[in-house]
């Protein structure tokens, strides 16, 4: 008898949510609960500042407002930094963590030309730094503290897109799990929290696939299992835009005052391909009704009522 699936939705509470988000909030849901699995919410307010908890609390109310549920009290990353600091002593005690001084403009001069909107990989500056030399660069600057990742290929097959492969050293680069604030960095949270959480399958944009195998490497250096993961395309506006926080039209405070919660669900369902029709929609339909096939591999134009 296989386990029962842990689905999960972690949004980081730095604005209203928009349909982008409600978009993998209701993907993830549809999955996990179609499967008579148990659905968690965790709140990603690492960034206190940029976080605060009125934010969380209005993600929170949106997200019943729509009618989603969560089987346990939401997680929230703020209280979690105790929990981050044993795994990341864990890697210390491996030989594996180096700081680094560089500043964000060194590193975006140092990076490739024509990457796009990948991000560089870093070119391991401090990677040779002397006890010396490390202690001298300290006096004017707080390092944050990077994971050294070997020449090795992190393979995995997405349950969305198919085979994924890319090589740790020349295509992720050694990680920051620490940065230079102390805050500890989304790459180490979200492998401890999704562990200790028991999460079996991760739906999220495929915005974030790219940031999948230094996970998969994270989890096998501190134990983990690693769950099964969906990547889903990304929700465009008319204008053929990937949908923001700025994009102020298109989040919950506008919607709510002309949109019923099943006119939103509706439209997102049928945008996304979950059902055939753009009509209102609950979730407990909408849960009977879905199957990964009918989902879409290309972005998703947003389909207005």
């Amino acid at each position: 008898m296989s386990a029962p699936v842990v689905g999960r939705f972690a949004p980081t509470p730095s604005g209203r949510l928009h349909l982008g988000n409600l978009l993998c909030c209701l993907l993830a849901y549809l999955s996990c609960r179609s499967q008579g699995g148990k659905f968690l919410l965790r709140i990603e307010d690492l960034d206190a500042p940029r976080c605060p908890k009125r934010l969380a609390d209005q993600c929170i109310a949106d997200l019943r407002f729509l009618g989603f549920d969560w089987d346990e009290p939401p997680l929230y990353q703020s209280e979690r930094t105790g929990i981050y600091q044993q795994a990341f002593d864990r890697l210390c005690a491996m030989g594996l963590i180096y700081p680094c001084f560089c500043t964000r403009a060194q590193l975006h001069a140092a990076q490739a030309p024509n990457l796009g909107d990948r991000e560089p990989v870093y070119n391991r500056a401090c990677a040779a730094l002397t006890p010396g030399e490390i202690a001298e660069r300290a006096k004017t600057r707080t390092p944050a503290m990077r994971l050294r990742v070997p020449d090795e290929d992190v393979s995995f097959v997405d349950g969305h897109f198919g085979p994924v492969c890319e090589n740790l050293e020349r295509d992720c680069g050694d990680v920051i799990l620490r940065r230079s604030d102390g805050l500890f960095a989304y790459q180490l949270a979200v492998v401890v929290d999704d562990a200790l959480s028991g999460v079996t399958e991760i739906v999220r944009g495929r915005d974030i696939l790219s940031a999948t195998p230094r996970q998969i490497y994270l989890q096998r250096l501190l134990g983990y299992a690693t769950p099964a993961y969906r990547h889903i395309p990304l929700l465009m506006d008319s204008q053929g835009r990937r949908l923001a926080k700025r994009d102020k039209d298109l989040d919950l405070t506008a919607l709510s005052k002309v949109m019923t919660p099943e006119q939103i669900l509706g439209m997102l369902a049928f945008s996304a391909g979950v059902i055939p029709e753009n009509r209102p929609a609950g979730l407990t339909e909408l849960t009977k009704l879905f199957d990964w096939k009918n989902v879409k591999k290309d972005d998703i134009w947003l389909a207005y009522p």
